[in-house]
């Protein structure tokens, strides 16, 4: 095993989502420079590296970093759990997440991400992809980077004509390249080039913005057909479904991820696939949003397209729990997809859809040290994709690792102060309902 190790994860049984998806019983975690060197049994691991300080997992499922694809760090946080679950998408993002937005300044950004982050962490999730809702985006850097999660961080830009704080396309798109300069690709927070998408975007900033990731090597994040708003939309106006249109204008591609695709055609579904062009799925914000099931997600994954898992804003699932979407993903798919599929959605394939499967996504060697020490319910499975997707959820997590450095222990951030973060969210959150007008029911 060559060099001195820095750590020997111990004791767990290690789940390395590897190619052969090895499961190594009472293993070890090899790690130096925040790097995986080996997966071996505990007793080689000692004996190649004596001394060397231990994180002990015995008893534990070890599991690499879970990928949460498409998630909003700031806005629905600090008013989580309060817009009603009885009105249509649109009422909910337009009456309540546009005013939060709208209203929030930099600290409220900060704040907001800081307890995003804290509570993805504590639930196993070591890599996030900002939906691009934000408004200061070195303000979430920097709380992603205090919290020690890897991620994507962008801001949202779109063009449409009428729509408040729209802009040029050249204006749009100096914002997005603003993002990669700051944030170069291969850190542990990465720049992305991020747009509203829907119909809310032009034709000239798609394919300038499309074009500004290939020439950077960065990747394009957005929106399209949570429901069949976009669909209408894109058909009216250019007589051709989205990603049909999209395909059209060149804007497809490995470098793209696309959050939902949830309501797509045959012929959109086989462009999908040939481009390489992935997805992000988030089951629970349609269900939340009453939005229909994401009925071709299942064929995607069958059919072995590039698809991950995204818990979305708070108040579209109202929780950061990747293993949660797992096993609602599982469950609306059916007999098509297994315990092991949606594991793997969680993992290494997440990890592949959103451009880092070479780094994070499996306990192999070479990848970043992000591993989850989750602690199942007794008795133990025999099957640890039924233990994790059916048997347990993010409560279940005790200790998480991003490059090697424990960032949670016992389910307690090492790094931030979540309890001083939480009660200041408190105050914040009265001063964000006033400014925006929402009309909140009083707690009792």
């Amino acid at each position: 095993m060559g060099e001195r190790a820095d750590l020997l994860v111990t004791g767990g049984d290690v789940v390395t989502m590897d190619d052969a998806r090895t499961v190594v019983t009472g293993g070890a975690v090899v790690v130096r420079g925040g790097a995986v060197v080996a997966v071996v049994s505990t007793d080689a691991a000692r004996a190649a590296h004596p001394g060397v300080s231990e994180h002990d997992a015995t008893g534990c499922l070890v599991l690499p970093g879970f990928v949460d694809a498409h998630q909003h760090l700031t806005g629905d946080r600090l008013v989580r759990c309060s817009i009603p679950d009885g009105i249509a998408a649109e009422e909910a993002v337009l009456r309540w997440a546009v005013p939060v937005h709208a209203h929030h300044g930099p600290d409220d950004d900060d704040l907001s991400a800081t307890l995003a982050c804290a509570e993805a962490l504590r639930n196993g999730v070591t890599t996030v992809i900002e939906a691009g809702t934000v408004a200061h985006p070195q303000r979430v850097a920097a709380a992603m980077q205090r919290t020690g999660i890897r991620g994507g961080i962008g801001t949202w830009g779109w063009d449409a004509p009428g729509q408040p704080h729209a802009a040029p396309p050249a204006e749009v798109v100096a914002r997005q390249e603003a993002v990669l300069d700051a944030w170069p690709a291969g850190g542990r927070v990465e720049g992305w080039v991020t747009l509203v998408g829907h119909d809310l975007t032009s034709d000239e900033l798609l394919v300038a913005a499309t074009d500004l990731a290939r020439r950077r090597g960065a990747r394009v994040t957005f929106h399209i057909s949570p429901d069949e708003r976009d669909g209408d939309a894109f058909v009216a106006r250019t007589g051709h479904r989205p990603i049909e249109w999209l395909h059209r204008l060149g804007v497809l591609g490995p470098h793209l991820l696309l959050a939902h695709a949830a309501r797509t055609s045959e012929a959109e579904r086989d462009q999908l696939l040939t481009t390489r062009t992935a997805v992000a799925s988030c089951p629970w914000a349609y269900l939340r949003l009453a939005q229909g099931l994401p009925v071709h997600h299942a064929d995607l994954c069958a059919m072995g397209g590039r698809i991950a898992l995204g818990c979305d804003s708070e108040n579209a699932g109202d929780q950061i729990d990747v293993l949660r979407a797992a096993a609602l993903f599982a469950g609306l798919a059916g007999p098509a997809v297994r315990a092991a599929d949606a594991l793997a959605l969680a993992t290494c394939r997440g990890a592949e859809a959103v451009g880092l499967g070479d780094r994070v996504g499996s306990i192999t060697p070479g990848r970043r040290a992000d591993l989850v020490v989750l602690s199942p319910p007794r008795p133990r499975g025999a099957d640890p994709a039924l233990e994790c997707v059916w048997g347990t959820d993010g409560r279940s997590v005790r200790d998480v690792l991003v490059d090697g450095r424990l960032v949670v222990r016992d389910g307690v951030l090492t790094m931030v102060d979540e309890a001083a973060a939480l009660e200041a969210a408190e105050e914040r959150r009265r001063h964000l309902v006033a400014r925006a007008g929402l009309p909140l029911a009083r707690r009792p």
